[in-house]
């Protein structure tokens, strides 16, 4: 065994879990939840739940450097999806549904020993975040200010920093989550399709104000928006950077206020 412990909770033993969790002052977990959808003829059905996990590897990398113990649990690939409805692959779930698995497990993850348990969501549909937010108050009610933190990349604090597609809202599977995708897994990326695809400036946060609920309805006729053709590797390394700062400082936040 190396004096490094794995990032993924998964990845332990019952027992070398049980030392590590004894061992540290405030054990952090990582959730990494998202969807399955389409996103596209250029990105994955599991984009999102990609940039999840991506982020939360990178943020536990970086709170243990600052030597927070923290680690990864296995993601929650499947959400509210019902935005995609009419596309292959959109796999969704009832928000009550999901609420209550993901206050089932935070529970667990607390009960285990862990101090604090932080969500890392990256599918924006308004029923997800609906439903994580609805989750993130019940296990504060149940388990006490700064068990659990919800950072939002939509929230003013964050989205400033995540450049002018996604503060346009016409940023499903554009610029932006192709530079992240290019970031994290770039054989999953398919520049044959992309050099083929116009941009489409439809924003989503625009579309869902008006009252539409698909993207058929809002006009995105191929699941996607934004600008594929701009994705870079270099704008993705620079996102998940604000990501994960975004993430350190939102945990660092919680557990002081625990202390």
């Amino acid at each position: 065994m190396t004096n490094q412990p794995p990032i993924y909770l998964a990845e332990f033993s019952t027992h070398h879990l049980t030392t590590y969790l004894r061992n540290e002052d405030a054990p952090v977990v990582l959730w990494p939840v998202g969807s399955t959808e389409p996103h596209g003829p250029h990105l994955p059905l599991a984009t999102d739940i990609i940039l999840s996990e991506e982020n939360a590897v990178r943020a536990a990398e970086g709170l243990r450097q600052e030597g927070i113990g923290a680690v990864v649990a296995p993601n929650l690939p499947y959400g509210v999806t019902d935005f995609a409805e009419g596309f292959a692959g959109a796999i969704s779930i009832p928000e009550d549904t999901l609420v209550a698995f993901i206050v089932a497990g935070c529970g667990q993850f607390l009960s285990d020993g862990f101090a604090h348990v932080c969500l890392i969501n990256h599918h924006l549909e308004p029923g997800q975040l609906s439903a994580l937010q609805r989750a993130h108050d019940e296990v504060e009610r149940l388990h006490g200010e700064g068990s659990i933190s919800l950072p939002k990349v939509v929230s003013r604090r964050w989205g400033r920093s995540l450049g002018a597609e996604f503060m346009s809202g016409a940023c499903h599977a554009g610029e932006y989550e192709g530079s992240l995708i290019l970031a994290a897994r770039p054989d999953l990326f398919n520049h044959d399709a992309v050099n083929d695809l116009p941009e489409v400036p439809i924003s989503l946060s625009q579309a869902i104000n008006a009252g539409q609920t698909t993207f058929l309805a809002a006009g995105a006729s191929a699941a996607y928006t934004g600008s594929p053709k701009t994705a870079s590797k270099a704008e993705g390394e620079r996102l998940y950077a604000a990501h994960q700062f975004m993430v350190t400082t939102e945990v660092k936040e919680h557990l002081e206020k625990m202390s």
